[in-house]
């Protein structure tokens, strides 16, 4: 059974999944969700992204800010798939898949922003997103752990859901919740040259 978060909750994946029966984690895909717009106007298009940061919490090269530009990492442990412009359909809308085994030893942590595509000239926010959701699943498809934002951002058009990180010789997920009003700017204060 997955375990459910709040903002600022974390867990250990590596642990959750040997109590799930996966021994061995070696793989995640981070799965993004919300509902279709039921009120008149513009779809909503979220978009997922992944910057994997040393440390000192830089982007560790230009090509380690995946986004819908950028579908993988130099490497090709981290790998964006999808691009459901309307929340339509069940189960998760985006998903970004991790090769842990390959993601270079100096990642520390694995940042997931979520975007809305073209926010400002459609007039949206967050705040008119429903049932947004973060969700971590091992490689043999089981949930470890859920992050449902239920905070009202009613400005935000960017936010931070979650991060995936290493502590020690494990990897844990952190429900981070934070908001932002620019992807660029965000991957920007990650050290990315946008």
């Amino acid at each position: 059974m997955a375990i459910s978060l709040a903002k600022g909750g974390n867990v250990s994946l590596t642990k959750t999944a040997a109590d799930a029966g996966t021994p061995q984690l070696t793989a995640l895909t981070v799965g993004l969700g919300w509902d279709a717009r039921t009120t008149t106007g513009t779809d909503f298009d979220l978009d997922a992204s992944a910057i994997a940061v040393k440390a000192d919490d830089k982007v560790l090269s230009d090509g380690h800010f995946i986004f819908f530009n950028n579908l993988k990492s130099p490497e090709g442990a981290i790998i964006l798939s999808g691009d459901n412009r309307t929340g339509e359909g069940a189960g998760d809308d985006e998903s970004i898949m991790i090769n842990l085994g390959s993601v270079p030893a100096e990642v520390a942590k694995i940042v997931v922003p979520v975007s809305i595509y073209d926010a400002v000239n459609r007039g949206q926010n967050f705040g008119q997103v429903r049932n947004a959701y973060i969700r971590v699943v091992d490689q043999n498809g089981t949930e470890l752990v859920r992050y449902d934002l239920s905070e009202d951002y009613s400005t935000e058009t960017v936010v931070i859901f979650g991060e995936v990180y290493r502590h020690g010789s494990d990897w844990k997920f952190r429900a981070v919740g934070q908001g932002h009003n620019d992807l660029a700017g965000l991957a920007r204060d990650y050290g990315v040259n946008v």
